[in-house]
């Protein structure tokens, strides 16, 4: 991305005594211009997805970001005018990481759209503030969600699904990776040690329960307070949604013309 010419919103600091910063974050304009920086749209939202995904999008704030950078305020409102449009920043960078040049056009459509929803939940589960980022996010005018968005009607289109259909089928298919993520077993607990004590107080209330009256509750204690296999979680997600999708396929879809 090219660095935008120093103007004096774009080169402000807080004093002349800045913050270490991480490597490539900011760029130095040489010995003559003393500290003075020049800030990128990509420094920004780089540090800015960091903040988020180590303290939460409520956490992230103009002014905390703006410190973190060494700048004021004001040289933020230089590449986005609010935290609004900030978000909407993050929101992109998080669907330009979906990697759709990996699928495979020649393999059949199940794999593809399966490949897709993968490379979707490893970007999800890479940055804990992108499942609540695509979730608020309510505009699909980024270049990375179009072509995300695109090739995944046209995989459903090719199959044989009407428009209609692929569109409930592609929309299903984003909030299935949502889904996943936000409600994966023991992700809110850090601590391992408080992992294993919270699904051993789960397991011993469920297995307390009278037994004549909730005997699969019982019966499924272990498994439902489960939280030590999330990659099971993740794959048990993906081929459930596949194996609904794939059933509709067999009365909702027509040959693709020759």
């Amino acid at each position: 991305m090219p660095i935008l010419p120093c103007t004096p919103y774009s080169c402000q600091v807080t004093s002349s005594r800045q913050p270490a910063r991480a490597a490539g974050t900011l760029t130095d304009q040489g010995p003559d211009e003393g500290e003075r920086t020049r800030l990128t749209k990509a420094a920004v939202v780089d540090r800015a997805l960091a903040l988020a995904d180590a303290s939460g999008l409520d956490a992230l704030t103009i002014r905390k970001l703006a410190t973190e950078l060494g700048v004021t305020p004001m040289a933020l409102y230089w590449h986005f005018r609010g935290k609004d449009e900030l978000l909407e920043g993050l929101a992109e960078r998080v669907w330009s990481e979906i990697d759709i040049a990996a699928v495979d056009r020649t393999a059949p459509w199940a794999d593809q759209l399966r490949g897709l929803l993968v490379s979707l939940l490893t970007v999800l589960r890479a940055h804990p503030a992108a499942a609540q980022l695509l979730a608020r996010s309510e505009k699909l005018n980024a270049e990375s969600a179009l072509n995300a968005t695109e090739l995944t009607l046209d995989i459903l289109r090719t199959a044989g699904f009407s428009p209609l259909d692929a569109s409930a089928i592609a929309r299903s298919a984003l909030w299935t990776g949502l889904m996943l993520v936000m409600s994966e077993p023991g992700i809110e607990l850090i601590d391992e040690a408080a992992r294993v004590e919270l699904q051993r107080k789960k397991q011993v209330t469920l297995a307390m329960l009278p037994p004549a009256r909730y005997p699969r509750l019982v019966e499924c204690a272990i498994p439902m307070t489960a939280c030590d296999d999330p990659e099971l979680h993740y794959q048990f997600g993906v081929e459930m949604f596949l194996a609904g999708v794939t059933a509709l396929a067999a009365t909702r879809t027509t040959p693709p013309a020759q």
